[in-house]
């Protein structure tokens, strides 16, 4: 069964940022080299609830398809690039994602086509991945700022944030809720994020899009300080 993994690291002071600045280009070579890994992109990260055109210098991504889940963690602890980042990094974490449903493409192909995994009644992360077409992305970011601050609002989201591959072009949004239900709701109805997607499909924003949905296998490391999925545990431990 295939499994994705996405990894941020939270680098701090100029040097250690400069450095994965130069990253970008030269892990690629690295990843490149790594057999295991079927997908994979480098992204930056943008500030704010969700995502935003202002860069975040210090947060970087990794996000990796791989072809079962033991692969997948045997290669974010071992493999000499994820390696080399962690020691650059303050801090880092990683979510291994099962795939329960995908459709659209990213660079041409769908990365996250579900195998035998079924999606069940636990935690459901969210991916969106767009190209956004260059003469409609003033208006897709005048739509952003009020999905982020929602996003933010909602009590039922458990970690989210924002990554792309280029920025104001290529984005994507990632985000961790508690069950099927409480994402629904906040996607349904006719809030900013409806308003938003119904705004993209009559005005052909994007250029390619990518929505996909996992079940969440668990997690590595920490992030501001903990584990961002903690009250996912408390709730659970309390049912």
């Amino acid at each position: 069964m295939p499994v994705a993994t996405l990894s941020l690291f939270r680098f701090d002071g100029i040097a250690a940022r400069l450095w994965v600045i130069g990253q970008m280009g030269l892990a690629r070579a690295s990843l490149r080299r790594e057999r295991r890994a079927q997908f994979w992109k480098l992204c930056g990260s943008g500030t704010g609830q969700g995502f935003t055109p202002k860069p975040n210098w210090g947060v970087w991504a990794m996000l990796a398809v791989w072809p079962d889940e033991a692969t997948a963690r045997d290669a974010v602890a071992t493999s000499a690039v994820y390696g080399r980042w962690r020691a650059r990094a303050v801090e880092s974490w990683t979510a291994f994602l099962a795939p329960t449903s995908a459709r659209g493409s990213w660079a041409g192909v769908n990365p996250f086509a579900p195998a035998d995994h079924r999606a069940g009644t636990g935690p459901i992360v969210a991916l969106t991945r767009a190209t956004v077409r260059p003469a409609r992305a003033l208006r897709f970011w005048t739509r952003v700022p009020d999905i982020s601050a929602v996003i933010g609002a909602d009590p039922n989201v458990v970690f989210k944030i924002g990554i792309g591959e280029v920025p104001l072009f290529h984005q994507v949004t990632f985000s961790v809720w508690p069950d099927a239900a409480s994402m629904g709701q906040f996607a349904r109805g006719n809030g900013p994020h409806a308003r938003a997607i119904k705004a993209v499909r009559d005005g052909n924003w994007f250029a390619e899009e990518l929505y996909a949905r996992f079940a969440l296998l668990g997690s590595a490391g920490c992030w501001e300080g903990g584990d961002p999925l903690a009250r996912l545990r408390t709730e659970k431990d309390a049912a």
